[in-house]
């Protein structure tokens, strides 16, 4: 970000460090006690490339299992530059920020000033800069800041943030917190699984209690996924899963995923999509709109079959449709959706053996239930007769090829994409994660620094699992998409993928949680996770 136009503000050079540290201490857990008895490891040359290269950084290791090793990585401290402050809003154009400005200054906040934000997404054709951020107050307490944003408030300004400036992208000395799994599957006698929380679609758990439920080694949150009603069925993975040869969730159709085969003894990441298609014993055919989901609503989009408002990938956003055919299997839980159109039982051989002329039924422990809203509903009702046949069939294509789904292959949702064949390449606008109607969405979740959580394969094909703590001034800034890239090159990797982040982000060492949550309410119960067991 460049600074174009601003009023004077006081410096700041004052603060000591010790006002801007407010996370407070945590007691030492069993896995940072035996950290702090490794030996320091700091090799100049494998420095992580966050800020300045002089900053101190300490490494320090232990070996969980033969071929699993867990690495936390301090690094930085904090700068006495950063502070907080209050973002009135993220414009697109120099016009609409001066102009409010302007407005601002009539209201009497006479010391907000704009902040140009240049940087686009590497794959974003359009030039020239992203939008414009209209800011105000610059203060060592975050109390201080939010008391600020009351008084926008009250002033009927809305879409206020309050942000502290060492998370903006620009240059800080941190710090920051990395934990490192790095498993080497050849070594590793255990497994490397997917779970999900409550073992069903619906309804979620914190990494720490799946984890535990497991007896899990250690482990790393996963996907992403519908978090409340209005968007769909919370638990539900927003973007491919598949375990133990089944397909559970469809794909956001071109997104990226990480892929996991026990039989090929190595991962993989790829862009994938799904076409998933019903034939009834008549000879009719139809789509499959998607599986183990509340119809209607797309979370992340990326679908098929008219989806309003776009079929691409577009983030953080439920798209709809009024006309869905949605497979539910036992792993969704004991019944569907409910709600109006109506569902057909079909038992493991594929023949209908109930008819219910509306959704929300029991779900057969062998077989599945298909419910049809709108013109799917009138399809089942044409097709999917007492005694017919219906024949559910999936496909998926990686990277322009059909991928083999057996008993050993895992896939787990995520983006974009971060490095591929040892080049960044970061493809946030297809993966869409920029609104072009809102390009302030793209500043705050690529370009801002968040929790991250990511997944890597090295050239020797072990396997990275990454968390970079965020969120928490004065223990770990985060990272945007640009720097998690670097990062995991970094550690070796040849490519890369984000996965869910923000407050998902968690990572397990045996019983300890070794990651901070950002949100106030503590760890986030989530969806599914990555976890090694034995």
């Amino acid at each position: 970000m460049k600074k174009i136009w601003k009023k004077p503000i006081l410096p700041i050079a004052s603060i000591s460090l010790a006002s801007v540290m407010f996370v407070n201490a945590i007691p030492e857990t069993p896995v940072q006690a035996k950290l702090n008895v490794q030996s320091q490891v700091q090799t100049k040359n494998h420095l992580l490339p966050l800020g300045t290269a002089n900053l101190q950084e300490k490494r320090t290791s232990m070996n969980l299992a033969p071929g699993v090793k867990y690495t936390k990585i301090n690094r930085g401290e904090t700068s006495s530059k950063d502070f907080y402050t209050v973002d009135v809003a993220f414009v697109e154009t120099q016009k609409q920020a001066k102009e409010l400005l302007g407005n601002l200054k009539k209201d009497g906040f006479n010391r907000a000033h704009i902040i140009k934000e240049s940087d686009r997404a590497v794959d974003d054709r359009k030039k020239g800069p992203l939008g414009y951020i209209v800011r105000i107050g610059q203060y060592q307490l975050e109390a201080d800041a939010a008391e600020m944003k009351n008084k926008l408030s009250e002033k009927g300004y809305s879409g206020l943030r309050t942000v502290y400036t060492g998370e903006d992208g620009e240059k800080t000395t941190g710090p920051w917190v990395v934990n490192v799994l790095e498993v080497d599957q050849d070594r590793f006698n255990g497994h490397m699984v997917p779970e999900l929380a409550n073992d069903a679609v619906t309804g979620k758990e914190t990494l720490t209690q799946i984890a535990d439920r497991n007896d899990a080694i250690a482990g790393v949150n996963a996907g992403y996924f519908v978090m409340g009603e209005k968007d769909g069925t919370p638990g539900d993975l927003a973007g491919i899963f598949a375990s133990e040869g089944q397909l559970v969730s469809e794909a956001i159709n071109g997104r990226s995923a990480l892929i996991l085969s026990s039989a090929e003894g190595k991962a993989n990441i790829a862009s994938v999509s799904t076409s998933i298609q019903a034939t009834s014993s008549d000879g009719a055919v139809r789509e499959v709109d998607g599986l183990n989901r509340k119809p209607g609503l797309i979370r992340n989009c990326g679908g098929v079959g008219g989806d309003t408002i776009t079929e691409r990938a577009k983030h953080d956003f439920t798209c709809k449709d009024g006309s869905e055919l949605i497979q539910y299997t036992s792993v969704f839980g004991e019944k569907t959706e409910s709600g109006d159109g109506m569902e057909v039982v079909v038992n493991h051989a594929g023949v209908v053996a109930e008819i219910r002329n509306k959704r929300g039924g029991d779900i057969p422990s062998s077989g599945s239930v298909l419910a049809g809203t709108g013109e799917a509903a009138e399809w089942l009702r044409d097709h999917a007769r007492q005694g017919m046949k219906i024949q559910v069939k999936s496909k998926i294509i990686g990277d322009g090829r059909q991928l083999k789904l057996d008993q050993t292959t895992s896939m787990i949702n995520g983006g974009p994409r971060l490095l591929e064949n040892g080049e960044i390449s970061i493809n946030a606008v297809e993966e869409g994660f920029h609104w072009e109607e809102d390009p302030g969405f793209y500043y705050r979740f690529g370009e801002r620094r968040n929790p991250r959580t990511l997944a890597g394969i090295k050239e020797n094909g072990n396997l990275l699992l990454v968390t970079i703590d965020g969120r928490a001034p004065g223990w770990s800034v985060g990272a945007n998409f640009e720097e998690s890239a670097k990062v995991m090159k970094s550690l070796g990797a040849v490519d890369a993928i984000n996965l869910d982040g923000g407050g998902s982000t968690t990572m397990t060492v045996g019983d300890d949680r070794v990651t901070r949550p950002s949100d106030a309410a503590g760890e986030r119960p989530i969806a599914d996770g990555i976890l090694l067991v034995e």
